[in-house]
């Protein structure tokens, strides 16, 4: 049962301005509903488009933001209309909170395509009250955006697959990439690349990491299990993977010109985007031409998509690498992440941190 309307404090860390930097901020949640879900929250993964919104890249922050949208928790109460779940509950939730529910996304199950969209934060409800995500104690959240978490799987573990793990099984499993036996490559070996060739080797592929440097060649090959590493500043590498992969996985989320990784695929290879980038990208048509190469985006998952990628990765026993820290390690964190100072991915332990005792210091 629920107390649909009661009204609930939060206690989080949020930025206030395009500085980026996080301190504790108190607030109240939505009014909360018969369809509603409240969910303590246990910890919550860090992720590169937290720093664009943080520091408002994009140029559409909205102060205070409360970030975090890779978020495992506990259910502790859920509205009369609740079905999915009940308290005690170990779950999830990602990158949306909302969708209109009619056009053909929603109708289709990819609610994240929907132009109605709501963000787990930087947004504001149907209610008009904004929306903050997962590095706070508390969420309220309509169970059509939440998801189980597998039992017996690691809630540290579980929080990257909210984003990152579905941001690269949705691909796969969109373009019919599944099978075994493809080539595949996986651009930029950040948090998104280093689940790719993770979900990629145990669909059975053989995956090729490309990044800027071979500073990461012995993590790759040796404890992520990828067959080949190719440095994209090399010009013979490069021309070793000419016309060999089925497709790439393009993660890096700055500028970097295309032309060197179509010259890699098959013919109908796929290079697919998933770095937010605000510079616009080019490339010579005839590498695309003459090869009926494709350039394709891809946006997260769906929540159908979210809980088929956690059911294979407790399958498969696949495990992110994870880093995790305290909350008041965030603004740390963050600057680590930005320098690519992490492997591969920061968890906050938000339910192991003191949350008041740590916004009293921080306010001191």
């Amino acid at each position: 049962m629920g107390s649909e309307g009661g009204e609930k404090k939060a206690l989080g860390w949020a930025a206030r301005d395009p500085s980026g930097v996080l301190a504790p901020y108190s607030y109240t949640l939505r009014s909360t509903g018969a369809d509603d879900v409240y969910i303590k929250v246990i910890c919550c993964g860090i992720c590169h488009t937290d720093i664009h919104q943080i520091k408002n890249d994009l140029g559409m922050s909205n102060y205070p933001m409360v970030p975090g949208h890779e978020v495992v928790g506990e259910v502790v109460e859920v509205g009369s209309d609740v079905s999915k779940f009940t308290v005690g509950d170990v779950v999830g939730v990602g990158v949306i909170v909302g969708c209109c529910g009619s056009c053909k996304p929603c109708s289709s199950e990819l609610e994240q395509y929907c132009n109605k969209r709501i963000w787990s934060y930087n947004d504001v409800y149907t209610d008009g009250k904004p929306t903050q995500g997962g590095f706070a104690d508390t969420m309220i959240v309509n169970q059509k955006f939440v998801v189980k978490i597998p039992e017996g799987m690691a809630v540290e573990q579980a929080a990257p697959l909210l984003c990152a793990g579905v941001t690269v099984y949705s691909p796969l499993s969109h373009f019919g990439l599944m099978a075994s036996g493809l080539k595949g490559g996986i651009l930029g070996l950040g948090g998104v690349g280093h689940m790719g060739v993770k979900i990629a080797k145990a669909m059975g592929h053989h995956v090729t990491v490309i990044s800027s440097s071979d500073k990461k060649k012995e993590e790759a090959m040796e404890h992520l299990g990828a067959d080949d590493y190719v440095v994209s500043s090399d010009p013979a590498e490069m021309q070793r993977l000419a016309d060999t992969l089925d497709y790439i996985i393009d993660t890096v989320p700055v500028f970097h010109p295309l032309e060197p990784y179509l010259a890699c695929l098959k013919l109908d290879g796929k290079l697919i985007l998933m770095g937010v980038i605000n510079t616009p990208l080019q490339f010579l048509t005839p590498l695309v031409i003459l090869g009926r190469k494709v350039i394709s985006g891809s946006f997260i998952g769906s929540i159908k998509e979210t809980e088929e990628v956690l059911a294979f990765c407790k399958e498969k026993g696949l495990t992110s690498t994870i880093e995790t820290v305290k909350i008041d390690e965030l603004n740390t964190a963050f600057e680590r992440l930005s320098k690519n100072d992490v492997r591969y991915r920061f968890v906050v332990d938000v339910a192991g941190s003191n949350l008041v005792e740590e916004a009293a210091t921080a306010t001191n």
